[in-house]
């Protein structure tokens, strides 16, 4: 089982996918809590050149209420975490996280909904990138 999804852009730019991604996720009611420029981060940090890589994390507050009622511990794996890269053709490779594979970690049957219904947004917003 693949612990991501994914879909190349064509024809955007970095900043463009960025926007695009943000607006597709707040359509299935996620925010965006963190933003990680990890190009910016390994030149400051290391003094090393990296790609433009941008991990966003993103937070449905339902979900996240219900899966903390469900399991006190389950912060560990919020937010949901999508990457925005850019490889060396130009393309935009856009990936999210697959909540059912990281949940499976868990012994919590009562997750399992939960983890179903986030992963169908979090598809959705990956098929809906053009």
């Amino acid at each position: 089982m693949s612990y991501y999804f994914n879909k190349t852009l064509k024809g955007k730019s970095f900043e463009e996918a960025i926007d695009l991604v943000t607006n597709e996720l707040k359509k299935e009611g996620f925010g965006v809590l963190t933003e990680i420029d990890v190009k910016a981060t390994l030149k400051s940090k290391l003094e090393v050149d990296f790609k433009k890589y941008t991990i966003l994390g993103a937070c449905n507050p339902h979900f996240a209420h219900q899966a903390l009622l469900s399991e006190d511990k389950i912060g560990v794996f919020l937010p949901c975490n999508v990457i925005v890269q850019e490889h060396e053709n130009g393309a935009i490779e856009i990936s999210a996280v697959d909540p059912i594979a990281s949940m499976m970690a868990v012994s919590n049957p009562k997750l399992g909904k939960i983890s179903e219904e986030v992963q169908s947004k979090l598809k959705k917003v990956i098929d809906s990138l053009v």
